[in-house]
């Protein structure tokens, strides 16, 4: 036993890892896939009951990610404060919200105001859990946010059947049932985590709050770590927009790219886990190093060979790589800092995250737009995945001091 999980356990039993994992699945299924990814299922039969413009529809959607990035840094400093748990509560409690007004809500101000609170709602949601579940088991940290990042795999599966079901049974009100049904999970998810949950021991001895957070914004390896989930945020929200009408444009059968698309879902929900034990073993920055040369070839290999058998390559390295980069690069932020800074760590690097998605659709846009061809922007994703490859193999040396520290301080003890 390491000398942080000593620390733990002579303050507070531990609660069990798989009773943490399995909360973490469900938190992240409702405020990452419920709260952002399912908006483009609903969105169709939504946008044709309501009446809306494809502008307006699109609104609403960046006004949930200017939501999600608003909030992001003050949701890991309250959770610094007050403890992941709280975070957590409040986060479900503005996802519930916005479910609830978006299913019965049909006036388009009162819709962008429902989009907000499930910004709001994923980042007091997810960045809290990881760092909370970082701090239970920090030795095992790539294992249990491996898992939790399973949920992503499992609500794409979810409501990739869900949501059709119910559109296509009743397609005047069916999309007021899947936001209400989202609704219902987060006030369960909620429930659930009020009673089963509980935060690690907060101790803010030897620093305030501020310098907490100024030891948090000047690490270099959490600022490397920032970087680095940037350039996946980027090169990810490019592939999920545009790699399908890439296929397409190739002559992929539009049948043959949805199935590849799906695979690669599915892949990703044993990916994740998987990554995260192998993170644990063989050291973050090199599972790193691994997903992002995955990643790279993911891109770059349709660039020179645009043939159907190499998208189905693409979408099957971007299914393993992906949970991994996500996994890693969380992981690894939370594992140089103080555990009571570990949620202001991952809300630092999410921020970059963020970012790149925003940057990443405008600039690959233009790119496309200018060239009539998607090859351009895919080769400048692969180009910015190995600089990816490079940082995270100079993130090694300061996980080796630190580990090195660790093990020094853990023989005085």
């Amino acid at each position: 036993m390491s000398a942080a999980e000593k620390h733990l356990d002579s303050n507070a039993e531990r609660p069990s890892i798989v009773l943490l994992i399995a909360l973490g699945m469900l938190s992240t299924l409702v405020a990452v896939v419920f709260a952002r990814l399912a908006y483009g299922l609903v969105l169709p039969s939504m946008r044709e009951d309501l009446g809306l413009t494809y502008a307006q529809a699109a609104n609403l959607g960046t006004v949930t990610a200017i939501g999600y990035l608003s909030v992001l840094l003050y949701a890991g400093v309250f959770a610094g404060r007050h403890g992941g748990k709280k975070a957590i509560l409040l986060g479900m409690l503005f996802a519930c919200a916005g479910f609830t007004g978006l299913s019965v809500s049909s006036q388009y101000g009162w819709l962008m105001l429902c989009m907000v609170l499930l910004g709001f709602g994923t980042a007091f949601t997810f960045t809290p859990l990881i760092s909370l579940l970082g701090s239970w088991y920090p030795d095992r940290r790539g294992t249990v946010i491996g898992f939790a990042n399973s949920g992503v795999g499992i609500g794409m599966l979810i409501s990739g059947a869900l949501v059709p079901a119910l559109t296509e049974a009743d397609p005047a009100d069916g999309w007021r049932q899947v936001w209400m049904i989202f609704a219902i999970s987060a006030a369960v998810t909620g429930l659930l985590v009020a009673l089963f949950l509980r935060s690690p021991p907060l101790t803010h001895a030897g620093s305030s709050l501020k310098q907490g957070l100024l030891s948090v914004y000047r690490s270099p390896h959490v600022l490397i770590m920032g970087l680095i989930y940037g350039i996946v945020g980027l090169t990810y929200i490019v592939q999920t927009l545009f790699m399908y009408s890439f296929a397409l444009a190739s002559d992929v059968p539009a049948i043959t790219a949805g199935k590849l698309v799906a695979l690669m879902g599915f892949i990703s929900v044993f990916a994740g886990p998987t990554w995260g034990v192998a993170a644990d073993r063989i050291g973050h920055a090199n599972a790193l190093v691994i997903c992002m040369l995955m990643a790279m070839l993911g891109n770059l290999l349709p660039v020179i060979w645009p043939t159907t058998p190499v998208f189905a390559l693409h979408y099957v390295l971007i299914g393993l790589s992906i949970s991994g980069l996500f996994t890693s690069i969380l992981a690894a932020s939370t594992s140089t800092v103080q555990p009571q800074l570990a949620a202001m760590a991952v809300s630092f690097v999410t921020v970059f995250f963020a970012l790149g998605q925003l940057i990443g659709p405008a600039v690959a846009g233009v790119l496309i737009e200018w060239q009539q061809d998607f090859r351009l922007s895919f080769g400048l994703c692969g180009l910015l995945l190995l600089l990816g490859i490079g940082l995270s193999h100079r993130s090694r040396r300061y996980l080796i001091v630190t580990n090195d520290y660790k093990h020094k301080t853990a023989s005085l003890q």
